[in-house]
């Protein structure tokens, strides 16, 4: 029960840009949430902790084995199930050892793990994945038959079947429906060691002993859930806010007594000018040096009274948090009551339910349903039809880059007759400024995809009047999760949306809620 620690950590990207400078501190034992805004490091520290990425200064302590449940597993399509579960050679040794083929090999290979397929199975179990471990064949599928939330309760069983003494867990909820998510939290909540968590979950972070946030390159370190973190921050800011106040006030203060100083001095100036003229000369020099030494002193002690009003004006301002926040515009393209946007009509899915679906309007619709039932393959089909306005798709895989253009590039071939002046002012509503925008798509945070992934759809050509989103709130920092929600609640186009975020669903104000099931779509 020691504690996972760095000191003087410091990493920079290969570009030169700075993540972390000199940073240091003491995490757990215990259950730890790190938070952050999009950008600030969050999965860079974690991949540091791994060993991913080396640090270009400083050290990292870990009180045993690590285990790191990655934020982009579901990117690793050409996996088997027990390649990712770590287990597919010791169940090919262990079989031959069963057949009676075995040799030493086989031996080595397979070491103590002699029980790995059954705690496999039941870790699989624990976590509703069970079926996987129904056959053989189960656990040669690929990554790519399984849907995201499946991949990442995957992901989380080969970790745990590792026994670390440290996990680090990326937006282990991404995904996950409402029942899988309550058994990652009792997994979550069960495990023994050091766990740390970056995630936008409130319940989940609201299940954490400490609260470590990751802002402007500083780590710091907060007792208590997400709960009690904001609010501390909350505390602060209010009293952050009224030292604004306070030091503008004092800056306004400090001028206007500086103008009258100066309009003082200038008319006892004029004065005394007026005085030595009547004045023997050596009288009226000694005079005139005393002013002037007198008015020096006077205005330079106002001066430097504004510059400290400045200065401290200056300090409390940076207590404030103004966090970079996207700014989401969607296009103006409005749906009439009655207009024709989607007919299915018995249509059978490649995972076997047949749904039917009329949308008309600008109808709002929430998409639910077990991990695994096929609301991604339903969204893909209903974008085979196609739709009779419109569309675009935001892909839960955010798979839609190619990964050898820059983030500029990928979203100017997506609107080719957008000029390069506005798809640049685009991205920069979504954080890539500058050189950012330039960046290849393949050295992108997940985050950083999805931000890329909404401009792309957003500045397509022609403009979409139906949105399918397919888990858009995955990877968003929670401020830019509440602009994402008040663009979507003045969209005047019509949704189908799969999210299993109930507080998101709610403020984007759906007006139908269906749910996939193994015998179609239940209003």
């Amino acid at each position: 029960m020691s504690t996972l620690s760095f000191s003087d950590l410091t990493f920079s990207w290969p570009d030169g840009t700075p993540v972390f400078e000199g940073i240091g501190a003491a995490l757990g034992p215990g259950h730890i949430g790190l938070v952050g805004g999009n950008g600030a490091g969050k999965s860079t520290l974690l991949r540091l902790i791994a060993g991913e990425l080396h640090p270009l200064r400083g050290s990292i302590t870990t009180p045993g084995a690590v285990g790191y449940l990655r934020q982009d597993l579901g990117l690793a399509s050409g996996l088997r199930v027990d390649d990712v579960l770590g287990i597919a050679d010791i169940r090919k040794s262990l079989h031959r050892i069963e057949a009676g083929s075995g040799d030493e090999g086989d031996f080595e290979i397979v070491g103590s793990a002699w029980d790995v397929e059954e705690r496999a199975v039941a870790l699989l179990g624990r976590l509703g994945l069970h079926y996987l471990a129904d056959s053989a064949e189960q656990l040669d599928r690929t990554l790519e038959t399984l849907s995201g939330g499946e991949t990442v309760l995957l992901g989380l069983v080969a970790e745990l079947l590792a026994e670390p003494d440290v996990l680090l867990l990326d937006e282990p909820t991404n995904n996950l429906d409402r029942f899988a998510r309550l058994r990652l939290y009792e997994v979550v909540t069960q495990f023994s060691g050091t766990v740390l968590t970056v995630s936008h979950d409130r319940a989940l972070l609201d299940r954490m002993d400490t609260i470590a946030e990751l802002r402007q390159g500083e780590l710091r370190t907060f007792g208590g859930n997400f709960t009690d973190y904001e609010q501390i921050v909350e505390a602060e800011q209010v009293a952050a806010r009224a030292a604004v106040r306070d030091a503008r006030s004092d800056v306004r203060k400090q001028a206007r007594e500086l103008v009258d100083t100066r309009v003082k001095l200038d008319r006892r100036q004029r004065y005394g000018k007026k005085m030595a003229d009547n004045m023997p000369k050596i009288l009226a020099g000694a005079r005139k040096r005393s002013a002037e030494v007198s008015a020096g002193k006077l205005r330079n002690n106002h001066i430097e009274k504004l510059d400290t009003a400045k200065d401290q004006l200056q300090q409390a301002e940076e207590l404030l948090r103004e966090d970079r926040e996207i700014r989401v515009e969607l296009p103006g393209t409005r749906l009439y009551p009655g207009q024709d946007v989607i007919e299915l009509d018995g249509v059978r899915l490649s995972n076997g339910p047949v749904v039917s679906l009329r949308v008309s309007g600008p109808e709002r619709i929430a998409l639910t349903g077990r991990n695994g039932v096929g609301k991604t393959t339903l969204l893909r089909r209903i974008a085979e039809e196609p739709p009779k306005v419109p569309w675009r798709i935001l892909a839960q895989r955010l798979d839609i880059f190619d990964e050898r253009l820059s983030v500029f590039e990928n979203v100017a071939a997506m609107s080719p007759h957008a000029s390069a002046e506005r798809i640049r002012a685009q991205l920069a509503r979504f954080l890539f400024r500058g050189t950012a925008a330039d960046v290849a798509a393949s050295a992108l945070s997940g985050g950083e995809r999805l931000r890329a992934a909404l401009a792309m759809l957003l500045l397509a050509d022609p403009a979409p009047r139906l949105l399918l989103l397919d888990e858009p709130t995955n990877n968003l920092d929670l401020p830019s999760l509440d602009h994402l929600t008040q663009a979507l609640a003045g969209f005047e186009g019509a949704l189908i949306v799969v999210s299993h975020d109930e507080r998101f669903l709610e403020a984007i104000e759906v007006t139908r809620h269906l749910e996939l099931t193994p015998d179609g779509l239940v209003e």
